[in-house]
């Protein structure tokens, strides 16, 4: 009864230090972390004094602001000279590790000798939550051979969870065989953390499920850390079904529960699970009014290739953040409506203070995407007039967009400018090169990026095999596409082969280039025979162009690029009837073919 006690409290004429705790304490209980620095404030102008229970209150509220407020708040507390008594210090150390602050955190630690399990626990929770895993291995054996602290379930909790965010997982299990050997594998806590665990480290979804099993009373976390687990291996459908046994079990989703799922929908049946999800957000009150849901709905529309569900729900959020705009804009992007990515700048300047880089870089690729280069250009005025030009995302996407309309030069001065290229640098750069028929430095690149140290992905050997393909190198082709696999441990995709049988098809190497697509590990799609047909309307080869194209209609038979390379392929051999048949099987079998245009 929170508006009760205030308004007794104001009418009070003897506020003592006991109030006024009270008060903060209570706002603090109800999260409200402005008003209860704001009472401090009052407190102090009417000459009452806080003790050590006011600033271990005001301290919570605190961990929520900015961490230069806790500072001022110790300040307060060495001026007025209150003992450091261990709830003071835990409550020190608990806000400066909530601060992402661990140097202030590990020296209030050791200002006193005073210690015990909740100080030493909010010491490795908070590198954990730092994501510093050997620190917060080293605090934990610190503190069981000190003075030997038993270690509590929260204790636990946070091993784990910096466990799952280390590069050793095999470390989890050891937590976790220390936590069997406690008896605390039934706590909630506990059991959410060791889900948290194997989703993400194990391959064997069986783990997270057994983990999630041995949780004596599941709460909305435990059913949450398993739907992302199932989410995260590409089960959509199961993390569904479990969406449904949780709401079953009398357990309501929130709004991180439908966020999770959505973020990372990746199956064919995406786009149903994603109106599903929808219907559960407006039955459950979490719709498009809480920024979250709203957010991974259009992100998720968008991503899925539905624009326009993105762009309806983009409508209905009514506290639209960046967050909101990028996401319709990455969605947009997606599907080619590059002039609708760039008209939401305005109302983006006119409803926010502010645009991030990564809004930046997505209305850079719309400009790219239409060759707009001077629209790519008052963007990079704009990014180095909000410093926002030194953001990695901001920069490649520069690189992508002067390199898209042509302008090399300009790419690269801005990726020389970039002071550690990532990989997605150096693709944009050799992109940008091969792009624009400069395959021999496109190449030097490549090379370039291997002596920085920088190993390619597979979108690097796509690029360097496009530029081999274009540039009649078969040899060094060829040497890029064995070494992807015994060099980089890279396997080649469907797209690899595809760029290898255009190499081998333009030098003409047909037989060798067939043989390819009928001994590759991934099941041919009618992109490959398609390229294999054009190769071969290039070098004349009748016979083998017809098996090409009898294979990509079997596979796609709506494809009008197949009828039409086929009729071509007939025109140049002086077979002019036979081309005329292909094009009446084309009208008669519904493929339209539309017409070419061009940006440029």
């Amino acid at each position: 009864m929170l508006d009760d006690a205030c308004l007794v409290f104001e009418l009070m004429t003897d506020r003592d230090t006991v109030s006024w705790t009270t008060m903060i304490s209570a706002l603090v209980q109800a999260e409200d972390w402005n008003k209860t620095v704001g009472l401090y404030i009052a407190m102090l102008r009417d000459r009452v004094f806080p003790n050590e229970f006011t600033f271990s209150k005001l301290l919570t509220a605190c961990c929520n602001l900015d961490s230069r407020l806790g500072e001022l708040v110790h300040a307060h507390v060495i001026l007025l000279g209150i003992e450091l008594n261990l709830a003071v210090k835990t409550a020190l150390v608990n806000m400066y590790s909530k601060c992402s602050n661990m140097i202030n955190a590990m020296k209030t630690l050791h200002l006193t000798s005073d210690f015990d399990t909740l100080l030493w626990t909010a010491i490795i929770s908070g590198y954990a939550r730092a994501g510093d895993c050997s620190r917060a291995v080293a605090s934990f054996q610190e503190m069981q051979t000190s003075a030997a602290f038993p270690p509590n379930s929260f204790t636990y909790s946070s091993l784990l969870n910096a466990s799952s965010l280390s590069t050793l997982p095999e470390l989890g299990k050891v937590f976790h065989c220390l936590v069997v050997k406690a008896g605390i594998e039934h706590d909630v806590s506990v059991g959410n953390a060791i889900v948290d665990l194997y989703s993400k480290c194990s391959p064997q979804l069986e783990d997270a499920m057994n983990a999630f099993e041995e949780i004596s009373s599941p709460n909305v976390v435990s059913w949450t850390a398993l739907i992302s687990g199932l989410v995260r291996h590409g089960e959509d459908s199961a993390a569904m079904a479990v969406l449904t046994e949780m709401q079953a079990a009398g357990v309501k989703p929130n709004s991180f529960t439908l966020s999770t799922i959505l973020t990372d929908l990746s199956s064919v049946e995406g786009a149903a699970h994603a109106q599903k999800l929808h219907a559960v957000a407006l039955k459950t009150n979490l719709d498009t009014r809480d920024n979250t849901v709203g957010n991974s709905l259009v992100a998720a529309y968008g991503k899925l290739g539905r624009p326009i569900d993105a762009g309806k729900v983009f409508d209905d959020v009514s506290h639209r953040d960046v967050y909101t705009y990028t996401s319709l804009a990455k969605g947009l992007n997606q599907a080619g409506l590059h002039g609708q990515v760039l008209s939401l700048i305005r109302p983006m300047r006119a409803e926010l203070t502010s645009i991030d880089g990564f809004s930046i870089a997505s209305f850079l690729s719309a400009a790219a995407g239409l060759c707009a280069a001077k629209c790519g250009r008052q963007l990079h005025c704009y990014s180095l007039k909000s410093g926002l030009s030194v953001s990695i995302s901001v920069l490649n996407a520069l690189v992508d967009m002067y390199s898209k309309c042509g302008c090399i030069a300009e790419a690269r001065a801005i990726f020389a400018s970039i002071q550690q290229p990532t990989v997605v640098s150096w693709n944009g750069l050799m992109s940008g090169l091969a792009s624009n028929g400069c395959f021999a430095n496109a190449l030097s690149t490549f090379e370039d990026m291997i002596m920085a140290g920088v190993l390619p992905d597979s979108v690097t050997f796509l690029i360097a095999l496009y530029a081999c393909s274009h540039g009649g190198l078969l040899d060094l082709g060829m040497d890029y596409f064995n070494s992807m696999e015994e060099q980089f441990g890279l396997v080649p995709g469907e797209d690899h082969y595809v760029c290898l049988v255009d190499m081998l098809g333009r030098a003409g190497r047909l037989e060798a280039a067939a043989e390819t697509i009928e001994t590759m590990v991934h099941q041919p799609g009618a992109l490959i025979y398609k390229t294999l047909l054009g190769c071969c309307r290039l070098h004349g080869n009748v016979a083998m162009g017809e098996w090409a194209a009898s294979q990509a209609m079997e596979l796609d038979p709506l494809d009008s690029a197949v009828y039409v390379l086929l009729a071509g392929m007939y025109d140049d051999a002086g077979r002019v009837e036979f081309g005329e048949e292909i094009r009446k099987m084309m009208r008669e079998r519904g493929a339209t073919k539309s017409p070419g245009r061009s940006w440029m």
